[in-house]
């Protein structure tokens, strides 16, 4: 009699199939995992790729900003070249001004205190006492002119007319034979610094002082 025994086949098929099922399972793992690997780096590169496009991006545009905003360093330091030169200029004006003396803010008034028809023969200060004389062809523009001269600062009031006496003068070439008057006059007054001012080294000692038509010394 003989015996199969059926068994043992099974057993082996059952563990056959196991055995492949199990390889299979592995593959498939294995090959899930490359697949997500691969995409990972795809992922990744990609990312990459995208971050390396926007910093030369960012870098073009920075570079571009540098260059504008070189542009407009080198406009900000010519304007503050530009404005120190202004700024010494107004330091050296002021400086000036300051260090005018009483003289010659005398001499600028007295110039700009000048009628028509008037002009000065001479302008003397001795210490704190001021001394104007000329000559005048109308007494109105002589009074115009002490009452110009009474509007400064510089003078204190009241302006005394010391001398006024009227001078025939012939005019050039009249063959009328009839005369001109001119009024020669003289003004003093006060000067209201505190002192006389010094004079300053090297400084002229007299300046001419133009009227209307002719010119006047002023002495210290």
């Amino acid at each position: 009699m003989i015996r199969i025994n059926l068994l043992g086949v099974e057993r082996q098929k059952a563990s056959k199939a196991v055995a492949f099922d199990v390889g299979q399972r592995v593959t498939l793992a294995c090959s899930l995992i490359v697949v997500v690997a691969a995409l990972l780096i795809g992922w990744w590169w990609w990312s990459l790729t995208e971050e390396s496009a926007r910093v030369d991006a960012e870098i073009v545009a920075a570079q571009q900003e540098a260059a504008r905003l070189q542009s407009l360093l080198v406009e900000v330091r010519q304007f503050e070249a530009r404005r120190g030169q202004l700024q010494q200029r107004v330091a050296l004006i002021e400086q000036l001004r300051r260090g005018q003396s009483v003289p010659v803010q005398l001499l600028d008034h007295v110039s700009r205190s000048l009628p028509d028809m008037l002009w000065l023969t001479e302008m003397v200060q001795d210490g704190g006492a001021l001394t104007i004389s000329g000559r005048s062809t109308t007494l109105i523009a002589l009074s115009d002119f002490v009452g110009s001269l009474g509007r400064s600062s510089l003078l204190l009031k009241p302006l005394e007319i010391v001398e006024s006496r009227v001078e025939p003068v012939s005019p050039t070439g009249a063959t009328s034979g009839r005369s001109v008057e001119s009024i020669t006059f003289k003004v003093k007054a006060q000067i209201a610094a505190p002192e006389a001012p010094a004079d300053t080294p090297g400084a002229p000692a007299a300046a001419a002082v133009a009227g209307p038509g002719s010119a006047a010394a002023v002495t210290n």
